[in-house]
């Protein structure tokens, strides 16, 4: 899907502006993620790391959460803002391929620069999705 650079901008820049709020005293690693439904919204998202490290949330899915627990199903675009414009992890990419293989992917760097634009298609080929499981028995 075509998405106007006004808009990517606006995400970016929601994206770097939560990112303050991240938990990472662990990992010192802080990420801002920010995802535009199909209604229009914009939600955004923190790291919240744990002492207990699988118990932590990357921003990304934090965003994909706040998103559906509101009703949303249907994503555009995320942003996802780091220090040096790291992409997601897998199990970022693979909540976000639940929701639609086209939604546009932008990572940028703290200072707003993008470092890649691309799809989740792209982020995970070959993803399992809900046509892979077999139903009825």
């Amino acid at each position: 899907m075509e998405i106007k650079e006004e808009m990517l901008d606006r995400l970016i820049e929601s994206a770097q502006a939560v990112r303050q709020w991240a938990y990472a005293p662990y990992s010192h690693y802080q990420v801002g993620a920010a995802l535009l439904t199909a209604s229009g919204k914009i939600y955004d998202g923190v790291n919240v790391e744990n002492a207990a490290y699988p118990s932590g949330i990357c921003a990304e899915r934090t965003a994909i959460f706040k998103a559906v627990s509101e009703g949303e199903r249907e994503f555009i675009a995320i942003a996802v803002v780091t220090a040096n414009g790291g992409t997601p992890c897998g199990s970022c990419r693979q909540v976000m391929a639940e929701f639609g293989l086209d939604t546009v992917v932008v990572i940028a760097n703290a200072a707003g620069e993008i470092t890649q634009r691309t799809s989740v298609r792209n982020l995970l080929p070959g993803a399992f999705t809900a046509d892979s499981l077999q139903t009825g028995g």
